[in-house]
C-alpha cells in the first residue's frame, strides 16, 4: 500500500473523512464500555487502570519521542490548568453515565464547540460577531432544553455532564494557547494526572478487580488513545471544515449503543435540545470559515 503522502489529494481527503468517522466510533464505543464499568466499579478506578491501558499506545510514542521532552515544555502553568481540565471532564463524564443514558450525556458535551466560540473572545482575544454570539445563545437554549433545570427533573447527574462538557470547552481552549506543544507531551501529562486523581478517589474505597476486569478497563484506555490518534491524523489529510460536522456522529452512535446495549431510549427533549446545540454548532462552524491551517484544537476531539 502505498504511503498517506503519496496519495492524491483527493484520496487524502477521502482518507481523513474515513479516520474521523472511525476515530468517532471509536470514542463513542469507549464511552459505551465506560458506562458499562462504571456500573460495576467506582469511576476513579476506572479511571486510573483506564490511564495505564492508554500507555500501552503512548509508551512506544514517549521512546520516541525521548522522555526529557516532556519536561521541556511551554507555559507550565497552562499545562497543569489543562491537564485538571481535562481529568475533571473525564471523571465528571463517566460519574454522569452512572445514571444518565449515553446520548443525554453526549448531548451536553456536542455542546464543547459553543462554549468554545464563547470563551474564546475572552480567553483568547478572538473576535466575536453577533451572528455567532446569537448561534452561541441558540445553542445554550439547547443546553437549557435538555438540562430540563425544574425542581421536578434536575439531577446530580446532569449537573455532572454540564460542568464536564464546560470543562471539555475549556481543556480545547488552553489546548489552543499551546499549540507548540507535541501531542505526545499533552497526552502524557493529561494521562497521568486522570491516573493521579483516579488513584485518589479510588483508593478510600478500593475495589480490588479481577483479571476478566482489568481487561475491559486497560482496553478502554487503549481505544481511547487510538481514537484521538485517528482524529489527530485526520485533521492533518483533510480540512477540518469538512470533518467538523462528522464529529457529531458521536451522538448517533451513543443513541445507538445506549439502545442496544441499555435499553435507553432518548426521550423528546433530549432529542430536540440535541437538535438545537448541533444545529448551532454546525453555524459557528461555518461562521468561522475553517481552512486546512487551522489547528486541530477547533474540532472537539471527544471527552473521554
Amino acid at each position: 500500500m502505498a504511503p498517506l503522502r503519496a496519495l492524491a489529494p483527493k484520496n487524502l481527503v477521502v482518507a481523513g473523512i474515513l479516520l474521523m468517522l472511525a476515530g468517532d466510533f471509536m470514542f463513542a464505543l469507549n464511552d459505551a464500555m465506560g458506562k458499562w464499568l462504571v456500573a460495576n466499579f467506582s469511576v476513579g478506578l476506572v479511571v486510573a487502570v483506564r490511564s495505564i491501558g492508554a500507555f500501552i499506545i503512548l509508551g512506544p510514542m514517549i521512546a520516541r519521542q525521548g522522555v526529557s521532552k516532556l519536561f521541556q515544555v511551554e507555559r507550565p502553568g497552562t499545562q497543569v490548568v489543562r491537564a485538571v481540565m481535562t481529568t475533571v471532564d473525564t471523571g465528571l463524564f463517566y460519574a454522569a453515565v452512572v445514571h444518565l443514558p449515553l446520548a443525554d450525556v453526549m448531548s451536553f458535551y456536542m455542546a464543547g464547540p459553543i462554549y468554545v466560540a464563547a470563551l474564546s473572545h475572552f480567553m483568547l482575544g478572538e473576535r466575536i460577531r453577533w451572528r455567532r454570539w446569537a448561534a452561541i445563545l441558540v445553542g445554550f437554549c439547547g443546553v437549557l432544553v435538555i438540562l430540563n433545570p425544574s425542581a421536578a427533573a434536575f439531577s446530580l447527574s446532569a449537573v455532572y455532564a454540564f460542568i464536564g462538557s464546560v470543562a471539555f470547552a475549556l481543556s480545547i481552549v488552553y489546548s489552543r494557547q499551546l499549540r507548540g506543544t507535541p501531542d505526545t507531551t499533552l497526552v502524557t501529562w493529561q494521562t497521568i494526572a486522570a491516573l493521579v486523581a483516579g488513584l485518589a478517589f479510588a483508593l478510600p474505597d478500593w475495589q480490588t478487580p479481577g483479571l476478566v476486569d482489568i481487561g475491559p478497563m486497560l482496553l478502554l484506555g487503549i481505544v481511547s488513545c487510538a481514537a484521538h490518534l485517528m482524529i489527530t491524523r485526520a485533521l492533518k489529510l483533510a480540512p477540518a471544515s469538512t470533518l467538523a460536522p462528522l464529529h457529531y456522529s458521536l451522538l448517533l452512535w451513543a443513541i445507538v449503543f445506549g439502545m442496544v446495549f441499555f435499553g435507553d431510549v432518548p426521550g423528546p427533549r433530549v432529542l430536540v435540545g440535541a437538535a438545537i446545540v448541533v444545529l448551532a454548532g454546525l453555524f459557528i462552524f461555518h461562521r468561522q470559515k475553517v481552512v486546512d491551517t487551522v489547528p486541530p484544537e477547533n474540532v472537539p476531539k471527544g471527552v473521554n
